[in-house]
């Protein structure tokens, strides 16, 4: 893995294309370029998209924290003195997302801005924190121009209500929202199902090159179906453990289903 260097200056890349504008360069190119990171299709979609809003919907193992620490890196030494967020369920998940960060840019003296245990300071002002998932202890940051939430069916929707705001202050700041589904409820069922705002992608197990046919012919004999369907084909599916699953329930309480209603007059 090449390293990534805070001076551009130090940069063999840079020095060989010191004619190049570096706004011209894709951020495929400069991960394939600077990281030896070559994404795939649907790594490339995420990591190129100019949407301000995405949610990716995608199965294990495909990839999407090493591609939201691509995406992270990117951001912070191409936007000098910008914040960038990472949430997750746990401290832990973050917090080994802001692992992969570091360990893609391996300089010697990055370490943290001196407050926060899990953050990265970079010598262009800029910096990366991992926060807990507790809503309770993350108030208080503001200006964040990059939010990434890992694992974001699992995060409750207390959590994510309660960072959306960082992004107030910031111009054109974006999030980036990544998860394998985990039933039919939440914020991340919800957003993906109804919220026409946000760009898609989708990365079934099916297209990952990474992941062979003979692993997924062996995961769907041993998981059971619900398993195999929301894991790897990526559906929301009601927890197996709901004798009724949510859209039988909605049509039971649709209000249409009563018929007419009549009138109810009361005699004084």
């Amino acid at each position: 893995m090449n390293s990534i260097f805070l001076d551009n200056s130090d940069c063999p890349v840079a020095r060989q294309n010191q004619n190049e504008n570096p706004k011209s360069q894709s951020v495929v190119q400069w991960a394939q370029l600077a990281l030896n990171f070559l994404a795939d299709t649907q790594q490339s979609a995420v990591l190129e998209s100019s949407h301000n809003r995405v949610l990716v919907n995608c199965c294990r193992q495909w990839g999407k924290s090493t591609t939201a620490a691509v995406r992270a890196l990117h951001h912070a030494l191409h936007n000098p003195a910008s914040e960038t967020i990472l949430i997750a369920p746990g401290l832990r998940q973050s917090a080994e997302l802001l692992r992969k960060i570091k360990n893609f840019a391996t300089q010697p003296d990055l370490k943290s801005d001196g407050t926060n245990r899990h953050s990265l300071q970079f010598a262009n002002g800029s910096r990366i924190l991992a926060l807990p998932g507790n809503r309770d202890k993350i108030r208080g940051f503001s200006n964040v121009s990059l939010l990434i939430i890992d694992e974001a069916g699992w995060v409750p929707d207390s959590l994510y209500f309660a960072v959306r705001p960082f992004l107030a202050a910031a111009s054109n700041a974006s999030l980036l929202v990544m998860s394998t589904p985990n039933g039919d409820t939440g914020f991340f069922h919800q957003t993906w199902n109804s919220d026409q705002t946000w760009q898609r992608i989708t990365v079934q197990a099916t297209v990952c090159p990474r992941i062979s046919p003979g692993f997924l012919d062996e995961e769907r004999a041993t998981l059971t179906d619900h398993l195999f369907r929301q894991e790897y084909l990526c559906e929301f599916l009601s927890h197996n453990r709901a004798v009724f699953n949510k859209e039988l329930i909605e049509t039971w309480f649709d209000f249409r289903n009563f018929g007419d209603s009549k009138p109810i007059h009361f005699e004084l």
